[in-house]
């Protein structure tokens, strides 16, 4: 188990709808990360944007963008997380992917489609939540909207890091900012957003990824720059926090229905 885990969080713009050019940008990115990061975090459809055109944009599991993640954790012996729009089962899903060092893979189907901009129309819900193990660390995967829907990542497995890729527009960015600090408190866990800046069609984006501590501190500064964060997690920080307050022990049972 490693005590220690280093993350990069890329903070970036996405050209509308354009895989390639997106994927090509991403290229110079890679290359510039440090190299002892052990998990390199994107944004929600990273290779597209936040697009409910899935006749254009949808990919399979064996496209070309999983095929550039895969090479990407490879070659820089690294994890790498994203989400991008799927095709499978004649179902389309939000899906958040985890690529480990190894080529392996894992994946997370957003829950809570976006009502607001028709994603409930377009794209399938996920019928499961997901505890991804790494280093003798537990991440519970979300994406975006579930941000708002505190049950469905109420810790009740023990995971050490929750986090939330996303596409979070500027006229919502205080309920970004609150609710991530709300999750971390509440599950005593580390949370970590990764959102995005510029526009598209339809939004605005400012940024501001956070990472925040069990304590719903802030462990970076907030910025509306395209960006690369880094920052090192530290399960002792986890630990001494539970066993001091131990509040998780107080917790509701709960069963969710699908």
């Amino acid at each position: 188990m490693s005590k220690k885990i280093n993350i990069a969080i890329v903070q970036t713009s996405i050209k509308w709808e354009d895989v390639q050019a997106n994927l090509d940008k991403y290229d110079n990115i890679i290359n510039s990360i440090n190299p002892e990061v052990d998990i390199i975090f994107f944004p929600e459809m990273f290779n597209t944007g936040f697009s409910m055109n899935v006749k254009k944009i949808a990919e399979t599991m064996d496209g070309n963008t999983v095929s550039w993640l895969r090479q990407v954790a490879l070659t820089k012996n690294v994890s790498v997380v994203a989400s991008l729009a799927i095709e499978e089962n004649k179902n389309f899903y939000n899906r958040l992917v985890w690529l480990f060092s190894n080529g392996e893979i894992t994946f997370y189907d957003k829950r809570h489609t976006f009502t607001l901009a028709g994603e409930s129309k377009v794209y399938t819900k996920g019928k499961a939540k997901r505890i991804i193990e790494f280093k003798g660390w537990k991440f519970l995967p979300q994406i975006c909207y579930d941000l708002r829907f505190p049950v469905w990542s109420r810790n009740d497995s023990g995971y050490d890091v929750l986090f939330y890729l996303a596409n979070w527009p500027t006229p919502r960015i205080s309920h970004w900012k609150n609710l991530l600090i709300s999750r971390a408190i509440e599950n005593m866990s580390y949370c970590i957003g990764v959102n995005i800046v510029g526009s598209d069609p339809e939004n605005q984006y400012n940024g501001y990824s956070s990472i925040i501590d069990p304590y719903g501190e802030h462990c970076v500064k907030m910025t509306e720059d395209e960006t690369i964060i880094y920052y090192q997690l530290n399960k002792s920080k986890i630990i001494d926090m539970r066993n001091s307050l131990n509040f998780l022990n107080d917790k509701d049972d709960f069963t969710l229905k699908f």
